[in-house]
């Protein structure tokens, strides 16, 4: 279990993209100083920028260490405490997100590829946390933990296209249909990687055998 303790560090280090810059812009809709460029669309209407940023950053922030192996085990009672905070922030975060996706114009060099990528991306996400849900309560732990990672994954999404947009355009320039794929993209690889670590062969501990003393 040592060798997973790096995953909940590698989930705050990858959500803290997605974190700071929801802080800045939290801090400029509040009235706040302008650190980042404006958005004209996050001004005209700011409450559910201001929902979806608050709730992404504790769903981001939180829901790394429900990955710890050694508070799931130790701590049951924090898990499903924490758990049970995290589907509400999920929930509100996704559908927020949707929301903004129907209502929102487009954003300047994005297009109507990355408007089906964001819808099913907060889609998947509220139905990966309810699956979560129904499955917890079914007591079918390996269930449970595989929608909620892929619900996750699709949170963190903000994080990774970081990484596929900048280097996305460094390789293969800027356009409205590479900005979307590269967007898509993101989305993919994290599903991709929680799907690895879902159907991964578990190894058991072995057990030093006990002796018998005649």
């Amino acid at each position: 279990m040592a060798r997973r303790r790096w995953v909940p560090a590698a989930l705050l280090t990858l959500g803290a993209i997605p974190v700071v810059i929801g802080s800045i812009r939290l801090v400029e809709l509040v009235g706040g100083p302008e650190m980042i460029p404006t958005d004209l669309r996050f001004a005209a209407s700011p409450v559910p920028v201001v929902i979806h940023v608050v709730t992404a950053i504790g769903y981001v922030l939180l829901g790394a260490f429900q990955f710890a192996p050694g508070i799931r085990r130790k701590h049951r009672g924090w898990h499903r405490r924490a758990g049970r905070v995290l589907v509400v922030l999920g929930l509100a975060a996704a559908l927020s997100a949707i929301w903004m996706t129907l209502f929102f114009p487009f954003k300047e060099g994005t297009g109507v590829l990355l408007f089906g990528f964001r819808l099913l991306a907060g889609m998947g996400m509220a139905y990966g946390l309810v699956m979560g849900i129904r499955f917890a309560r079914q007591r079918q732990i390996r269930r449970h933990r595989a929608w909620m990672s892929r619900a996750y994954a699709l949170g963190l999404g903000a994080g990774t296209q970081a990484f596929t947009v900048g280097f996305g355009e460094a390789l293969f320039g800027s356009g409205v249909v590479r900005t979307d794929l590269m967007m898509g993209l993101a989305w993919a690889l994290n599903l991709a990687v929680a799907e690895w670590f879902i159907r991964r062969p578990v190894v058991a501990r072995s057990r030093a055998p006990v002796a018998r003393v005649a």
